[in-house]
């Protein structure tokens, strides 16, 4: 299990989607929200998208290994296919963000855990500001949650300062290989 966390704006996304290109097996958890799709997401492929009293209902039935409300939407990862992945030997990626990661890191201490970190908090301001998908109400929230999450980088396995996007993605790619050649536990 690999978690990629970090705040909102400093890569993630890019970042995954090169991983799954260059390793094939790996499994990567689609995870719900109750947010609407931002321009160039698929759903079924980036999120599922689902109303939030379909989410409550997973929420109630015990669905997900980890769920959050974040940003005033809730976020979470739906434990089934994790569970089958697992079992089957494969790695599985996880892209949520801080409190979804203590979760997993509670509950599978083996997990291993990255944080991606932006190289400046004014850079991270230029590329939250870029997407133009918040309000700028929606992007001061996002910014102040950044600042909190960017606090927990200590917590994780890994940090990755996302400066550079291949320098950073050939980070990421040592830092799974690294785990398969680990030889003790957490």
């Amino acid at each position: 299990m690999i978690i990629l966390s970090g705040p909102s704006g400093v890569g993630k996304t890019t970042l995954r989607r090169r991983v799954q290109k260059r390793i094939a097996s790996l499994a990567f958890s689609i995870s719900w929200t109750t947010r609407p799709p931002r321009p160039g997401e698929k759903p079924d492929q980036d999120y599922y998208f689902v109303a939030p009293s379909r989410f409550e209902k997973q929420i109630s039935r015990g669905g997900f290994l980890e769920w959050a409300r974040v940003h005033n939407d809730y976020y979470g990862t739906p434990l089934p296919p994790v569970r089958t992945w697992l079992r089957q030997g494969r790695d599985v990626l996880l892209d949520i963000d801080v409190q979804g990661a203590r979760q997993v890191k509670q509950k599978m201490p083996e997990a291993v855990s990255v944080f991606i970190l932006p190289p400046s908090r004014q850079e991270l301001k230029r590329r939250l500001s870029r997407r133009r998908t918040e309000s700028p109400q929606a992007l001061r929230l996002r910014l102040r949650n950044a600042e909190q999450e960017m606090a927990d980088w200590i917590l994780f396995d890994y940090a990755v300062i996302n400066a550079e996007i291949q320098a950073s993605l050939k980070a990421l790619l040592a830092i799974i290989q690294a785990q398969h050649y680990r030889v003790s536990g957490p």
